[in-house]
């Protein structure tokens, strides 16, 4: 089990630290312009969410072009293509149920009921990340073992 955890943090980690950093701006900056929270729920939301993804596909992409290139494969759109759909499998169910109901819900009422916006924010985020990741690490899990993995083949 402990290399299982140590594989979770490794892969999850630094795209969390990412997202918790755009998150707090995006609210944080969203909130000054606006004044509204359900404004600035969803653009802490949406700029958590593309930071961590953004920063897993592109670790996911450095490392199916060093895992091609050490067997002599060239990098192509097919391999992109199945990036992307590890990507979807991965995170898929989680995502929804966190991006547009979980997520923006903590993001909008805890700020009010805690009185401070970057604490309520925050708050949120990691609350929110707990109900993310019992299902992206469930599906990361079968997705190891029992697919098919495509992203080799010529």
């Amino acid at each position: 089990m402990k290399q299982k955890i140590r594989e979770w943090v490794w892969r999850y980690l630094p795209a969390e630290i990412l997202s918790v950093i755009i998150t707090l701006l995006a609210a944080g900056i969203t909130y000054r312009l606006t004044c509204n929270y359900i404004t600035t729920a969803f653009a802490g939301t949406w700029g958590g969410n593309i930071s961590y993804f953004g920063y897993i596909l592109i670790s996911d992409i450095i490392q199916t072009r060093k895992t091609c290139h050490f067997i002599g494969l060239e990098y192509t759109k097919r391999n992109f293509l199945e990036n992307l759909k590890e990507l979807a499998l991965e995170f898929g169910i989680a995502e929804v149920i966190d991006s547009f109901f979980i997520r923006p819900a903590l993001m909008y009422y805890l700020p009010i009921l805690l009185g401070n916006l970057s604490l309520g924010i925050f708050i949120a985020k990691i609350a929110a990340d707990v109900t993310f990741y019992i299902p992206a690490i469930i599906s990361y899990e079968l997705r190891k073992k029992h697919l098919n993995n495509k992203t080799f083949k010529k």
